[in-house]
């Protein structure tokens, strides 16, 4: 019997930047991780099954990143991308091989063959890579998780029903465009607000009774999400199953019973914020040992120096990699050519490291407590491919390793959730897995300018909704529809994060009030329909403009659902 299960989660989202800029902001974003991340992750899940490793891991594909992989605009995009990178590359080669460079002109005609490959892969699925994971899921190899329809930030959204608009929404594009069921949800950024009193960022009045996210999450008929650990290090005990029957217990829980498991993430556990009973949704604790190893820039093992550099490229746009890291403190100018003979013992060495750590703390759990633990690794999926080049090498080697080894079962969430039912119930604190655990990078001073702007935009829509005949009025309920896509662009957590962290400042800026824009536009048109006798249903040239603009550049979630933000 083994000691315990295994259970990776690879977190795949990018910003909506279809016909909104290539580069060095916008759609070359989405091409770069389709091309290093995505599409290699679909080979490392065929070549794993093919070695009868099964499942191989759950996968998250938000649903504003499906909606623009699954538009044609995509599709063709990608296609001239991977063109262009093999040119780039023969350029390069020729470049090389006319002033002697021979090591160089060797690494050129191996992104020739390397972007040749994906574009042959690409063509194979079908130039379909949603449907290609879907198809994988079916098979029983990989789960996919949904997500809320623009990576909103839950906890910070002003009103309930955003907050349910945002999952809906984005549970019909995952069933619309793979075709299956969900029941796991990834919240963005792993960000989780508790029920009760509420008090905004801002200056903006608060909320007496906020109805916590995982209550929100479980109306929706999901059945777990993920958080940092120390959300559930930092939890309280609430209920506890002994037999088939469940009983409340007191917050101090943990010390009584030390061996039960509680405040570990080595344990999938229920969660109910208000603690009225056993909860209806299940949360993974991320391990942070282990995800260390993976994850960090310092002691990580993407930061070896024989790795591929990853921010020195040859020209300028679409510049192409020819160096290693060689030395994490070396400037640009001082890295070594890579060698990619040098790659694949490293990637084995890591590999083995690091399956070798997995079962070293499932052992240690497992004598301490008598328990066989799950432990959960999370990671950007473009962590693996994009900015680690060797990425998806290191997973396959993972994964079958661990497949072979006795000790371990791989596991899906919702396949570890059969295996091991949670038998404790806790109530989670605030926070995220952003800088400092909490809310800081969504709401500091350089950002709060964004929730003011942003809840008067829940308010006006909220108000519109409520007024406005949109269930009678066919036109009125076509342009609502248009502001509430809007409404779901500009939550995206991803300006902020832009802004806060100081990348691409200007592109998200620019980004959060194209949206606001065209929804402020999309709203007035509407309630000139709906409360002006005089206007008899009709635009001006002006206003026809601002409607078409937004069906041009806006394309996603075609199908807006008004219903969605009722409560």
């Amino acid at each position: 019997m083994s000691i315990g299960s295994f259970c990776l989660v690879l977190h795949s989202h990018i910003p909506y930047v279809l016909r909104h800029g290539q580069w060095p902001h916008g759609e070359d974003w989405l091409y770069e991780a389709a091309a290093e991340s995505y599409l290699p992750l679909l080979a490392v899940i065929d070549e794993c099954a093919f070695h009868n490793a099964s499942p191989i891991f759950t996968i998250g594909l938000t649903p504003v990143l499906l909606e623009q992989l699954a538009h044609e605009d995509f599709r063709k995009g990608l296609e001239h991308y991977l063109e262009d990178r093999v040119d780039r590359a023969r350029q390069d080669r020729e470049e090389f091989r006319r002033a002697g460079e021979r090591h160089y002109e060797y690494l050129a005609q191996r992104w020739i063959d390397f972007y040749s490959k994906l574009g042959e892969q690409f063509a194979e699925l079908g130039r379909d890579i949603p449907a290609a994971f879907a198809e994988r899921a079916r098979r029983g190899l990989v789960q996919i998780l949904t997500s809320c329809a623009t990576h909103a930030y839950l906890p910070l959204l002003c009103e309930d029903s955003s907050i349910r608009a945002q999952i809906r929404a984005g549970l019909a594009s995952s069933k619309r465009i793979l075709g299956l069921p969900t029941r796991g949800v990834w919240l963005p950024e792993c960000a989780y607000r508790g029920g009760g009193p509420w008090r905004p960022p801002i200056n903006w009045g608060g909320k007496e009774n906020r109805i916590a996210v995982d209550h929100l999450v479980a109306d929706e008929g999901l059945t777990h999400f993920f958080v940092e650990n120390h959300l559930i290090e930092g939890s309280r005990s609430e209920w506890s199953r002994n037999g088939d029957g469940w009983q409340k217990v007191g917050w101090d829980e943990a010390g009584k019973d030390p061996k039960r498991g509680w405040h570990s993430v080595y344990e999938p556990h229920l969660v109910n914020s208000d603690g009225s009973g056993p909860g209806r949704i299940a949360a993974f604790g991320r391990d942070p040992a282990a995800c260390e190893r993976v994850w960090s820039g310092t002691i990580g093992y993407p930061a070896d120096g024989v790795y591929l550099e990853f921010h020195k490229k040859h020209g300028r746009r679409r510049g192409l990699r020819y160096w290693k890291i060689t030395g994490a403190q070396l400037g640009l100018g001082s890295k070594d050519p890579y060698h990619p003979d040098d790659i694949t013992g490293k990637v084995y060495e890591h590999a083995q490291h690091f399956c070798q750590l997995i079962v070293e703390r499932l052992r240690d759990y497992h004598n301490h407590t008598g328990r066989r633990g799950v432990i959960t690794a999370s990671f950007d999926a473009e962590l693996f491919g994009h900015w680690w080049f060797e990425g998806p090498q290191f997973l396959r080697d993972v994964i079958l390793t661990l497949n072979a080894n006795p000790d371990v079962e791989l596991h899906t969430a919702e396949s570890a959730l059969s295996a091991y039912p949670p038998d404790k119930t806790i109530a989670l604190p605030d926070g995220s897995w952003g800088e400092g655990g909490d809310h800081r990078v969504w709401t500091n001073d350089r950002i709060n300018w964004m929730w003011e702007v942003e809840y008067r935009c829940e308010a006006l829509f909220g108000k519109m909704a409520f007024e406005l005949p949109w269930e009678t009025d066919p036109q009125i309920d076509s342009l609502l529809r248009k502001a509430g896509r809007e409404l779901l662009l500009l939550q995206a957590s991803d300006w902020p994060f832009m802004i806060s962290r100081q990348q691409a400042v200007d592109y998200g800026i620019k980004r959060f009030m194209q949206h606001v824009s065209r929804f402020e536009s999309l709203i007035d048109i509407a309630e000139k329909l709906g409360q002006d006798s005089a206007y008899l249903g009709r635009m001006n040239e002006v206003e026809e403009h601002e409607v078409r603009d937004a069906e041009i550049h806006d394309v996603a979630f075609p199908d807006i659902d008004l219903n969605w933000w009722n409560m």
